[in-house]
């Protein structure tokens, strides 16, 4: 699985998919405006080329900034207090905390010589505005290009707007075959149509049409993938029809914005009804999608699931939507313009909010699937797929919270989701919504002390402790209320983990044992019964009930080992090497901590990881290699900074860090620990980690 985002260096700048034609004159004038301003915003109509032409000039710069390109696309967010949400995500930010989003985003920016780019600010142009403004202002060495149909106004910002290709005619002097226009109408017909050549036969024709789409470049490709069906002439013919409709008798050339909607228009009547329906369906969705949503979304008595999966693929002959495959499989995407236009269909036809409907109905199944296998041998596949859908998840979240009388099904949704928010990288924007729907759902239900308990458990993965038990407690009043036995046990577990992460260790110890007796059913291994037995293992560590904490883990890894379990087995190795380690058996302890640090590297676990890394440093001090115990402690009080409270502000775990760092200043003196140190603040997660597993070739010698 590849590496996330945040925890490499060079960004996370998307590939260019298709050739780029012209705009040399643009490129360069880009180029010198990002060295002389901190924030360039490029601006333009729709279909105009403004992410290409970012794209291909990211990829020129790259190499100018040491910390990396780093994209963020914010196309289909709807929702404007999500726009740090959603940037910090797509930067790979590890940090769950509590604290403010727009916080961890500068500290996490901080001294990085680095290009942050912001795709479709102009629906969000406060949001983005006001968030830019805080990170230039925190970041010195940051740069900030960001792509809008309007500027953002703000005093500093240099503007640079993207006009259309340049047409036949533009320059007398220029060939029609060298015209930018042509080239690109040339160069999609190819891959479109291999066997076509541009040549005196018909470059009167395409330069006539790139002129009549005013060198738009996304018309003049949806024109050239026409030419599967249609000759050049055709083409022409059609679209000068309709373009005359459309200006009438005065025959005066349409504006630009009017242009790109015949050609959209044109292309849309040239589908098949169905196509065109299922054009219109498909806008629902935010970013991409797989088949088999789109068949469930999309279908109903007009169009069966059945036909659906031919028409996806007419809709990808005619580049009306983009197919991605991958590891994970494959997925297809409407171009944002093409989805803007299908919406405006789905509204008209007055389908929109059956869909949506329909679209939250999959997500919610989804959820469901996801939380009933999340503790099998499918686990990182339930990773990679929601993580896949989140923006989904996020549109449909969005649909069930502002629409009147569909707030109960957000409740149901999110506490499905407690494995993404928890599990998967999202606690922060989980516990934002789940307070959201809390609030819109006051009266006690089933539904609402579910929510409650997951509450708890984000709050407690995030180091809240406080605000952990509370959502707890209230959750048990409620549940004693409904008759809920199974929440009122949940709350119990979440309450133990409160006391435990408070150093409570005797309230810690009986909350979770209840949990653990009265979870007779073994159907909750995850989030009740397993992940109490490897807290309770910590609470009988701490006091000193070695035999007892060693035995639990044991069980808990065969129950692991037999049901596939690989997320909460890697938490179960953490704290079978804590255990080893008090009983002075530190080579053992190094092999459990390096078990489970592999597995947490395969589901990106930011805080387990550097949870692991921690006990790697103190085994290492325990093994006398103290140059790389104060290694990696410089890593983690670097990596620290950037995923939350160190050591989730617990006295147990911060006690260990301590002495730790006291151990090995003491044995190696102040200056050989120093200089090691530093040498580790150096390293990001994925290199702390490789030199905690013995794996990082460089640092061998330490």
């Amino acid at each position: 699985m590849a590496t996330p985002t945040g925890w490499r260096r060079e960004g996370n700048l998307p590939a260019e998919l298709t050739s780029f034609v012209g705009r040399t004159r643009l490129l360069a004038n880009l180029k010198r405006h990002l060295n002389e301003s901190r924030l360039v915003t490029v601006t333009g109509i729709g279909g105009v080329g403004k992410s290409r032409t970012v794209l291909r000039l990211a990829h020129q710069v790259r190499a100018g900034y040491p910390d990396g390109v780093w994209f963020a696309d914010l196309a289909r967010l709807q929702d404007a207090g999500m726009v740090k949400h959603t940037i910090a995500s797509a930067l790979g930010i590890a940090d769950q905390s509590s604290r403010a989003a727009s916080e961890s985003l500068s500290e996490w920016v901080g001294e990085r010589d680095m290009l942050l780019i912001i795709d479709t600010c102009e629906h969000l142009l406060e949001g983005c505005a006001e968030l830019i403004h805080e990170l230039l202002e925190a970041a010195p060495s940051l740069t900030v290009l960001a792509i809008s149909r309007q500027s953002l106004n703000l005093p500093y910002e240099q503007v640079v707007p993207v006009p259309p290709l340049q047409v036949p005619g533009d320059d007398p002097a220029e060939s029609l075959f060298t015209n930018e226009s042509v080239q690109l109408f040339a160069d999609r017909a190819g891959a479109s149509l291999p066997d076509f050549v541009l040549d005196e036969d018909n470059i009167g024709a395409v330069a006539e049409l790139c002129r009549r789409l005013d060198g738009i470049p996304l018309a003049i490709e949806l024109a050239a993938v026409r030419l599967r069906a249609l000759s050049v002439e055709q083409i022409l013919g059609l679209l000068t029809d309709r373009f005359s409709l459309l200006a009438g008798a005065s025959r005066t050339a349409l504006p630009r914005h009017q242009t790109l909607r015949a050609a959209i228009g044109w292309s849309h009547e040239l589908c098949e009804p169905e196509e065109r329906l299922l054009w219109a369906r498909l806008s629902v969705f935010a970013g991409d999608f797989e088949l088999d949503a789109a068949r469930f979304v999309c279908s109903d008595g007009r169009l069966s699931a059945e036909r659906i999966t031919d028409l996806i693929g007419g809709l990808v002959e005619k580049s009306i939507l983009l197919i991605r495959s991958n590891h994970a499989g494959v997925r297809y995407k409407l171009i944002d313009t093409l989805a803007e236009y299908g919406e405006e269909w789905l509204d008209k036809l007055g389908q929109a909010e059956q869909v949506r409907q329909r679209h939250l109905e999959y997500y919610l199944s989804l959820a469901q699937r996801g939380e009933d296998a999340w503790s099998g041998p499918r686990q990182i596949y339930w990773f990679i797929r929601m993580r896949q859908e989140h923006n989904n998840v996020r549109t449909a979240l969005e649909y069930s919270l502002n629409k009147p009388g569909k707030e109960p099904l957000a409740l149901t949704l999110l506490s499905s989701l407690w494995f993404m928010w928890v599990c998967c990288g999202f606690a922060r924007e989980g516990r934002l919504y789940l307070e959201r729907a809390l609030e819109a759902n006051p009266r006690p239900s089933r539904e609402r002390c579910k929510a409650l308990w997951v509450l708890a458990y984000v709050r407690n993965s995030q180091g809240d402790s406080v605000g952990g038990r509370e959502a707890a407690e209230t959750c048990s009043a409620e549940a004693v209320k409904v008759g809920d036995s199974r929440s009122v046990i949940l709350a119990s577990k979440m309450q133990g983990t409160a006391a435990m992460l408070q150093n409570d260790m005797q309230k810690a110890s009986a909350l979770l044992g209840v949990a653990i007796e009265f979870n007779t059913d073994n159907k909750e291994l995850n989030p009740g019964l397993l992940p109490a037995i490897v807290e309770l293992s910590i609470v009988l560590t701490a006091q000193g009930e070695f035999y007892e904490a060693e035995s639990l883990l044991h069980d808990c890894l065969q129950v692991c080992r037999e049901r596939g379990e690989l997320w909460l087995s890697s938490h179960a190795q953490w704290a079978l090497a804590g255990v080893r380690l008090a009983t002075n058996r530190p080579e053992q302890a190094l092999q459990n901590v390096r078990e489970g640090l592999r597995i947490k590297l395969h589901f990106h676990d930011t805080l387990g990881t550097l949870l692991s890394l921690e006990s790697a440093a103190r085994i290492f001090v325990a093994l006398d290699r103290l140059p790389l115990a104060a290694t990696l402690l410089g890593a983690l009080h670097q990596n620290w900074k950037t995923a939350g409270l160190p050591q989730l502000g617990a006295p147990f775990l911060s006690d260990d860090h301590n002495a730790c760092v006291r151990n090995c200043v003491l044995q190696m003196g102040e200056l050989p620990y120093k200089n090691a140190f530093e040498e580790g603040a150096r390293l990001d997660l994925e290199e702390a980690s490789a030199l905690a597993l013995g794996e990082l070739d460089a640092l061998d010698e330490i």
